[in-house]
């Protein structure tokens, strides 16, 4: 995806869009509910933290929607952060930050000491339990009063086994069918990154820092809530399910 005129960043964009949509069919309709919140409960010009932000793409909707709205970025991954990067170049609206969260001085890199919401999807399932929830303790911190933290990602309650089974089964079916036509997965993509003159360092030093993949936990919608009015925050709970994922809502 390198052109005469250097790497058409956009094209690396929709493709990891298109990547991500292999394994959540939904993807679009929990940014859109994530947006629906946010525009609810801090108002269409916030001043946004994405969180573990990858090649931007809350970031890409949240502008697209609210023009007047600011977003930080912060990352860990630095072949996703150039593609981030190399696609906000030009807006002044943006800022990215190079940071591990679980680096207890993370938010020290951060350009604001408040936010009007902190939103983060499908990312913070690479951490354990325990990091997470001192994650949503600094979180509580950043959001001011009145503000917003959501997270979609996975979660999954075990006490339904045989539902899960059955829900994972037809979800795979369905991936498989995509695969046929043509789909790329995960390590495809990364394979493809690998390949490209600009991508191939970075995305040799991402492998260095997460390894294949990073282990976490998946734990339940009630623990992600229970955690965060635990941590700080005044209410908590789902405003968005699909089987198999969920968006949690918290307000400071």
């Amino acid at each position: 995806m390198t052109t005469t005129t250097g790497t058409d960043w956009q094209a690396w964009q929709e493709s990891w869009d298109r990547q991500q949509e292999w394994y959540m069919p939904d993807r679009e309709e929990r940014f859109r509910v994530m947006l629906d919140m946010v525009e609810a409960l801090a108002g269409p010009a916030p001043r946004v933290l994405d969180l573990a932000c990858g090649t931007g793409s809350i970031t890409a909707r949240l502008l697209a929607r609210f023009p007047e709205a600011t977003s930080v970025g912060v990352d860990l991954d630095p072949a996703l952060l150039a593609i981030a990067e190399g696609t906000f170049a030009a807006d002044d609206r943006v800022v990215f930050v190079t940071a591990d969260l679980k680096d207890p001085d993370w938010v020290t890199r951060l350009p604001y000491d408040t936010y009007d919401a902190v939103l983060t999807a499908t990312a913070l399932h690479w951490l354990h339990t325990e990091p997470l929830a001192a994650l949503y303790g600094q979180v509580a911190e950043l959001v001011r009063d009145g503000g917003v933290f959501m997270n979609a990602d996975h979660m999954i309650d075990e006490s339904t086994p045989r539902i899960n089974a059955a829900e994972r089964a037809h979800r795979h079916g369905g991936m498989d069918q995509a695969k046929e036509k043509g789909a790329v997965d995960w390590a495809e993509w990364w394979q493809l990154a690998a390949q490209d003159p600009v991508l191939a360092e970075p995305t040799a030093r991402r492998f260095e820092i997460y390894g294949e993949h990073a282990e976490g936990d998946t734990p339940s919608v009630e623990w992600h809530a229970r955690t965060l009015r635990e941590k700080g925050f005044a209410e908590a709970r789902p405003v968005w399910r699909s089987p198999s994922d969920a968006l949690v809502l918290a307000l400071k």
